[in-house]
């Protein structure tokens, strides 16, 4: 794998910041500032993804077939890097990230020819239905059932912690269809029309006083078993390969990189007894113990995708840079509040809203700190815990 951008490649940086220069709106624009979650808000992403869509570069990890856009992978690394600079807000990633890769793999052609070109357009907006009340991490102990009934299924249950199910026009989910023997070999995977009678959504409205969370509902939801994506009761296998795309389909180490980068500079307006903080000896360390691991985790995440690019399944390295990735946040989200000091501390959900006026108390710059810092928190637990993360490699990787 050559990491190189190679020298007829280096004009690809300038084009994707003129690019980023002309085509994103005011509107993208503060919602890129104000977002502290992965979950940019939903009008300005789709508003972003559908530009992105004009361009062809909605989804530059699939297949050029599918829509995807043929680059390298040093190309996709700086692109990646261009959007956190720009500060663009990111795409919703159920849909391009984690349900688009899954049917490439695992869909029939009449579902990929169906659903791919609205993934890739917004036309739908997907959500994902794995967890329950019972049954998050431990997600085969799931209870969600589907009954069979001619050539429909008809499902009973609940899931929960379902992202933006109350703005989703569409589901992906996973329900039993069978209650005895090993339970991951009960479970199949769907896909859900949220406009389906039976169904009932209930957002959760978390500490940032946002509804971003949902819990939703089935009663007697019948779903056509043409929308099923792999054999029935084999959902597991189909789950699993999903969730390579969750865990490791993200780029971590571009945006963390980013992000040192202008903490380097907010560190140097930071006045201490003995000059500036930038030039304080123990704030350099950790620094620099932040950078070193950020670019150990760059190497995993190029091998990872030069490995789906072949069209080879990284594997355990998926839950590699999960933990790394997660934790990596959870650190350099530290250290910037501990740069900002009381600047940081600042409760202000209100001037968080993109549009709604309200002016910041403070540097403009230090006011998503804080709400970063707290989200970051929940980075190690969702999409598997890392605690998960560490058995499937102590399994796969050392047969423990």
């Amino acid at each position: 794998m050559d990491l190189t951008l190679p020298d007829h490649e280096q004009s690809f940086r300038e084009e994707v910041r003129d690019f980023l220069a002309r085509a994103m709106t005011p509107e993208i624009r503060e919602a890129g500032r104000l977002t502290t979650s992965v979950f940019a808000p939903v009008k300005e992403a789709m508003d972003w993804q559908r530009i992105l869509h004009e361009q062809g570069w909605a989804a530059p990890h699939w297949p050029r077939e599918y829509g995807g856009t043929g680059w390298s992978v040093g190309q996709r690394t700086v692109f990646a890097e261009e959007l956190v600079r720009a500060g663009a807000p990111p795409l919703i990633p159920m849909g391009l990230q984690m349900c688009g890769p899954c049917l490439i793999g695992y869909g029939t052609e009449e579902q990929k020819a169906h659903y791919l070109p609205r993934i890739l357009s917004g036309e739908d907006i997907w959500c994902q239905g794995y967890s329950e009340p019972g049954a998050g991490s431990d997600l085969a102990s799931l209870k969600t059932f589907a009954e069979s009934d001619g050539d429909h299924y008809v499902i009973n249950g609940t899931k929960i912690w379902t992202t933006y199910a109350h703005h989703a026009n569409r589901m992906f989910l996973l329900v039993r269809t069978r209650r005895d023997g090993k339970p991951q070999a009960g479970i199949t995977f769907l896909l859900l029309d949220m406009a389906t009678p039976g169904i009932t959504v209930e957002p959760i409205v978390g500490l940032d006083e946002v509804p971003e969370q949902c819990q939703v509902f089935f009663d007697n939801v019948r779903v056509p078993k043409a929308n099923r994506v792999g054999e029935e009761n084999d959902g597991w296998t189909v789950a699993k390969y999903l969730l390579t795309f969750e865990r490791g389909g993200q780029d971590y180490a571009p945006g963390l990189g980013v992000q040192l980068e202008q903490l380097k500079a907010r560190a140097r307006r930071q006045a201490t007894a003995t000059g500036s903080l930038a030039d304080d000896p123990l704030w350099r360390r950790r620094l620099a113990d932040c950078e070193t691991r950020v670019l150990a985790l760059s190497f995993t995440e190029q091998r990872i995708k030069s490995a789906l690019s072949a069209g080879k399944d990284p594997g355990a390295l998926s839950s590699m840079t999960k933990i790394l990735g997660t934790e990596l946040q959870q650190r350099v989200t530290e250290l910037a509040v501990d740069t900002l000091g009381a600047q940081a501390l600042l409760w202000q959900p209100g001037a968080l809203v993109p549009g709604g006026g309200e002016a910041p108390l403070g540097p403009e710059y230090a006011l998503t700190t804080m709400a970063s810092y707290l989200n970051a928190r929940a980075c190690s637990i969702y999409g598997g815990s890392n605690e998960v993360q560490r058995g499937i490699i102590a399994k796969a990787v050392l047969g423990l």
